[in-house]
């Protein structure tokens, strides 16, 4: 499951795009906001605990260090990981520094999931609102189909990627709590970004609010 849900999640998000062509953001933005509730739920009251308990004092400094590495991610994604895509202007080749900020978040996000299991759930849902918006900006965009897919694919496949990577290499847990406290500030900046930005002009109506409460609910019995 820690690898078929995040990877699931993106294809189904593809899929949904490619036949559905959602047009209602309203209810996309409502997703988002469960989605980066409920991720937000699960860093603070599963990751954050775990790195605290292995009393490293260095732990503040590497959640700082996530954030600021986000931020950076973002210069060059101009903030797809949060649905926040724009244009409609027709995209004759990859958008490669999208592409590849992208593929370094997944697969940074993938790190705790061995360790966390329940993390897969919330990168899953994370994933499956981006993926549709990110399709639908591509197809707007007339970006070549093949090349659609070969993205959406890759882009699927980095989160698995990233928990194989853990799981198979052993050196990588003695810095275990290094490397979740820089995703834990990746998965703050993200989620507290999507919270907002899934409300107009920051003003949160009943909708947001009850998806936002059911996203911290879900994530209590996790």
């Amino acid at each position: 499951m820690n690898y078929i849900l995040p990877l699931l999640s993106v294809l189904l998000g593809y899929i949904i795009a490619i036949g559905l062509r959602p047009k209602a953001k309203k209810n996309l933005k409502l997703l988002l906001a469960f989605s980066g509730s409920f991720l937000l739920s699960l860093t603070v009251m599963h990751l954050l605990p775990d790195v605290y308990e292995s009393h490293n004092s260095r732990v503040g400094i590497f959640i700082m260090v996530g954030i600021l590495f986000q931020i950076i991610l973002e210069f060059f994604s101009k903030g797809a990981e949060h649905g926040h895509v724009h244009g409609h202007d027709k995209m004759v080749q990859m958008p490669w520094l999208l592409f590849i900020s992208l593929c370094i978040h997944a697969f940074l996000e993938g790190f705790p999931v061995g360790h966390h299991q329940e993390l897969a759930f919330g990168i899953a849902i994370h994933h499956l609102p981006i993926a549709i918006i990110l399709t639908t900006f591509f197809l707007n965009a007339e970006l070549n189909k093949t090349a659609l897919f070969l993205f959406m694919l890759t882009f699927a496949v980095m989160t698995p990627l990233g928990t194989l990577v853990s799981d198979s290499f052993p050196l990588l847990n003695q810095y275990y709590t290094e490397i979740t406290a820089v995703v834990i500030g990746i998965l703050f900046h993200i989620s507290s970004t999507i919270i907002f930005e899934s409300s107009e002009g920051h003003k949160f109506n009943i909708a947001k609010i009850s998806m936002i409460i059911l996203g911290i609910l879900l994530a209590c019995f996790l």
